[in-house]
């Protein structure tokens, strides 16, 4: 789920306009995830932070808060959480599913093991929730809190639905909601509460999160089965081999008939897979339109979400936030 490439992308250009903000973030995260007593926790912790991720979702809640007009300082203790927030999950999510590799680089639960990347996890989880009581704010410990829920609840949701051919596109929608917009939408709109935005702008924000969250990890899937395995950080085909059922897979089940839907049940329910089953399901995908089906729904929502902006006053950083989310779908071109 990169989002690197050249300075002129929005992502750069937000970076840029962030930069003090971002640094004192990031000296936040060092401080925070030092432990004295296990020094394990900062060796884990460091190499998933310092992997080369760009740092999305913190900058969203930063340039949620200075868009709102904040100039306090707990902004950048929110974008901190954020951060904690979603590294545990990524060491988390990298036992589940068992992964070798993350942004490029072997996985901790590799380096290390299954427990330290568990409890290291656990660990973060912790922290994440001292920095929002940090704010003396209960709705932002609120929003953040229910989040970290509804993240957990959609992985759960996924274990159960993935490998299940009945699951729709309802449910997959919650899925994606609960791994990926949930902490987009958390982390735009606590960057409105903490500035004391109007009501209107605070949902505005979440509804930007959650609408680009989701085009996000619809755009995720989708290069899954058509990208360099450069741009999104694992091997094309990944998911068809850990056999999930994402939304190019589910509108191909739903339109086959009773060989394909074979064809389908033997690879991602019994998961019996042979040479030459990728390329098979990429026909598939391809004969129902289903990848290109796909890209225009990630579009709609990438739509939806630079029209909530229109809530919000006029800005440079809203400006960037809209060209962030053109940018999200432009990955598939």
């Amino acid at each position: 789920m990169s989002l690197d490439e050249k300075a002129t992308k929005p992502h750069d250009r937000l970076a840029k306009a962030l930069t003090e903000d971002m640094a004192a973030v990031n000296a936040l995260i060092r401080e925070r995830m030092a432990s004295e007593h296990a020094p394990r926790i900062p060796e884990i912790t460091q190499h998933l932070v310092e992997a080369g991720g760009k740092r999305l979702r913190p900058m969203l809640t930063l340039a949620a808060a200075r868009l709102c007009g904040y100039a306090g300082p707990y902004h950048v203790h929110l974008a901190a959480t954020v951060e904690f927030i979603h590294t545990a999950t990524l060491l988390h999510d990298d036992v589940v599913d068992e992964s070798l590799q993350r942004r490029g680089r072997p996985t901790a639960n590799l380096l290390w093991d299954n427990k330290s990347s568990v409890l290291v996890g656990d660990y973060l989880f912790a922290r994440s929730f001292q920095l929002m009581t940090d704010t003396n704010n209960m709705r932002v410990l609120s929003i953040l809190a229910n989040a970290s829920a509804v993240i957990a609840e959609g992985e759960v949701l996924q274990l159960t639905a993935a490998q299940d051919l009945a699951t729709n596109e309802a449910i997959y929608l919650k899925v994606i909601r609960g791994k990926t917009a949930a902490l987009f939408s958390a982390a735009t709109e606590v960057g409105g509460v903490i500035a004391g935005a109007h009501e209107n702008a605070v949902r505005a924000l979440f509804d930007y999160g959650d609408a680009l969250g989701i085009a996000f990890q619809m755009v995720d899937d989708l290069l899954d089965y058509g990208s360099a395995s450069d741009v999104i950080g694992k091997n094309v085909g990944d998911d068809f081999r850990e056999r999930k059922l994402t939304l190019p897979v589910i509108k191909a089940v739903a339109k086959a008939d009773a060989e394909e839907r074979a064809f389908w049940s033997r690879v991602i329910e019994k998961g019996d897979q042979r040479e030459g089953d990728l390329e098979h399901a990429l026909e598939l995908m391809r004969k129902h339109g289903t990848l290109e089906a796909t890209r225009l729904e990630a579009l709609a929502w990438a739509n939806k979400a630079k029209a909530s902006l229109h809530a919000l006053p006029a800005h440079d950083l809203r400006d960037m936030l809209s060209d962030l989310a053109d940018y999200v779908v432009a990955r598939l071109n």
